[in-house]
């Protein structure tokens, strides 16, 4: 197979993540790709996982937890997602032979070997399942857990798509499971109450964890992960204070993530699962990269990236501004900006009420868009939520960039959010897998 046809038939899946709504509880399941990952000789078995769910900070986390034990000196896969470009992006193994903002990214040349080898199981499989065929992101998932086991990693870093009690990442028993803060997200599928969504979250929690990591939590949530360990009789360990550390990744919200790592490979020490130092992880949290949380693309003007997808996340990416780039200035910005402009895009399946109100007293100008992607909102549909705004309505990524130079000067700060897609495109020019 060429890797054109490679790509076309990756394509060729149902693909979720495409889908604004869709029947969540009858659509996804775990005995689907567990049925699949049996009839490859369930490679998942003999790895070590370290499983992450949540609403916020979950990449974070991952590749904070990612580094870290790259940093000790253990070969680490990390399985991501969604890409900012190039859907490559989500099957990594550290360290790699580049340094660059996605080292370890799998080969075209390994990918194009693995669909070669396992298209006619695949097929197979799609064809006697009484499940139903396999989703395209289930398919990938098998697909990251297999080049894992063929690169014989030390630990997989696994992070959760939607959810977590029906998702594909789940088939696998994880040493450590990890829980980032949770909000709402995603109330059409995962639930309307925070206890809801709680519940399918701490799903990946199965019982055979030497520990549950948790991050701060709102009371619901905290009751819910609470209650399913106890009844799973697995210790739970809740980081409730962090400390400062020196991290690329700018914003408060990344020193919980980075707390919650650190709490994570402590766990694995003190088990006797791995061995490191303080010094270790201090260097592997530092030189952690995750492009398009908070990261800054070119100054004079500022241009900061940052795939803010709910209402929690935003209104931490508008303290994360406010302490950083604030007309009062700031250490990591060493100066001020005289006008914010917003480019802002997002998926119609979040919570766009919720988002636009947290970023809408740091605007001075909006752009609104959309991402190519097929649950882009109209950007137009935008607009109500800035009335008294200056506004400007975009059809496309390009067009918002095109328009934002114009109207950025030398002092101003544009800042990009709303969705991953629309990052991705603004830094990147393109997405594959729209």
């Amino acid at each position: 197979m060429t890797y054109p046809e490679v790509i076309k038939y990756l394509k060729s899946f149902i693909n979720y993540e495409k889908i604004p709504a869709y029947r969540y509880r009858n659509s996804l399941g775990v005995n689907r790709v567990k049925g699949f990952l049996r009839s490859l000789g369930n490679p998942q078995d003999g790895i070590k996982f370290i499983h992450i769910a949540g609403t916020k900070g979950k990449g974070s986390t991952c590749v904070f937890i990612a580094y870290i034990l790259k940093e000790a000196g253990y070969k680490t896969g990390l399985y991501t997602s969604p890409h900012l470009a190039d859907f490559r992006e989500r099957i990594r193994v550290l360290p790699g032979r580049d340094r660059s903002e996605f080292e370890g990214i799998i080969p075209k040349s390994s990918l194009k070997r693995l669909v070669y080898e396992l298209k006619p199981k695949i097929d197979r499989y799609n064809r006697n399942s009484v499940f139903g065929p396999l989703t395209f992101f289930e398919v990938y998932t098998a697909l990251a857990i297999k080049y894992f086991k063929e690169q014989k990693v030390d630990f997989a870093v696994l992070e959760t798509g939607l959810g977590g009690r029906l998702d594909a990442t789940n088939a696998a028993n994880a040493v450590i499971s990890v829980i980032t803060p949770i909000s709402y997200e995603h109330t059409d599928k995962l639930g309307k109450t925070l206890k809801e969504i709680a519940t399918e979250k701490a799903g990946i929690i199965k019982g055979g964890e030497i520990c549950v990591i948790s991050a701060p939590q709102e009371k619901k949530a905290k009751e819910v992960i609470g209650t399913r360990c106890r009844k799973l009789n697995v210790k739970l360990c809740e980081v409730n204070k962090y400390q400062k550390f020196r991290l690329r990744l700018l914003g408060k919200h990344q020193l919980i993530n980075a707390a919650v790592a650190k709490k994570a490979v402590e766990t694995l020490k003190t088990h006797a699962i791995i061995n490191l130092s303080c010094d270790v992880i201090r260097k592997g949290l530092y030189k952690a990269l995750w492009p398009a949380r908070c990261e800054i693309i070119k100054r004079k003007p500022y241009i900061i990236l940052d795939g803010a997808q709910n209402a929690a996340s935003a209104k931490a990416l508008k303290e994360t501004i406010r302490e950083n780039f604030s007309a009062k200035g700031g250490s990591a910005s060493g100066g001020k900006y005289k006008k914010l402009i917003l480019v802002l895009g997002i998926s119609q399946d979040k919570d766009i009420k919720g988002i636009c109100s947290q970023v809408y007293a740091l605007a001075d100008k909006i752009i609104l868009t959309r991402a190519q992607s097929l649950r882009g909102l109209d950007s137009k549909t935008l607009a109500c939520y800035f009335k008294g705004k200056e506004i400007y309505i975009t059809d496309s990524v390009a067009e918002a960039k095109i328009l934002s130079m114009r109207l950025a000067k030398k002092h101003d700060l544009v800042l990009v959010t709303g969705s991953l897609f629309v990052t991705g495109e603004f830094k990147y020019g393109k997405r594959e897998f729209n």
